[in-house]
C-alpha cells in the first residue's frame, strides 16, 4: 500500500486554496512531484495568438505552467520547463510549507491572470509568469514548522 506523505497534503491544500484547474503528476522515478496548472482569459477582440509550438489561434487564451517538487541528490529535470521548483529533503515538507507555496502560488497566478489579459490587450509580443522567489523566500522567514510529511512512497 502507497504511503502518499506531503502528495496528500498538496492535494489537500490545492483543493481547498487554489482557484485553478490543476493536475498533480508523481513521476515515481524521477523522485518528483509536478503541479500544472490551466490559467484562462477571454479573447473577445479574436487577436490572434501564436503559442510556443507556432500554433496561431483566436479563441480564448489557455495558459498552462509547473511547478515540481524535487529531490536535490535524485531529481533530474530542466528549470527552464518550470514557473518554479522547490526542493525537498529527506524530513520532507512541512503542512505549513505546503500551506505556505499554495497561497503563494495562488497570488502568483492572479497576479499572471491579469497580466494575460493585459498582455491580450498590449501590443506586446510575450507572456511569461512570474515567480517571485525572492518575496517567496522572504514570506517563509516568519513561517513556524511543525508537522512534517515525507516524499511518498509506494
Amino acid at each position: 500500500m502507497a504511503k502518499y506523505g506531503f502528495l496528500d497534503i498538496l492535494d489537500e491544500e490545492l483543493s481547498k486554496n487554489f482557484s485553478y484547474d490543476f493536475e498533480i503528476n508523481w513521476d515515481k522515478r524521477n523522485f518528483a512531484v509536478e503541479v500544472s496548472f490551466l490559467l484562462e482569459a477571454a479573447n473577445p477582440e479574436g487577436v490572434v495568438l501564436s503559442d510556443a509550438d507556432g500554433v496561431e489561434s483566436e479563441e480564448n487564451v489557455l495558459y498552462e505552467d509547473a511547478v515540481i517538487f524535487y529531490n536535490p541528490n535524485k531529481s533530474k529535470f530542466s528549470e527552464e520547463d518550470y514557473l518554479a521548483g522547490v526542493a525537498y529533503s529527506d524530513k520532507g515538507l512541512s503542512r505549513e510549507y505546503i500551506a505556505y507555496f499554495v497561497e503563494f502560488l495562488q497570488e502568483t497566478a492572479d497576479e499572471g491572470l491579469d497580466a494575460l489579459i493585459d498582455f491580450l490587450n498590449s501590443d506586446e509580443e510575450e507572456f511569461m509568469l512570474e515567480f517571485d522567489q525572492e518575496k517567496f523566500e522572504k514570506g517563509l522567514e516568519n513561517l513556524e514548522e511543525t508537522t512534517f510529511f515525507k516524499y511518498p512512497r509506494y
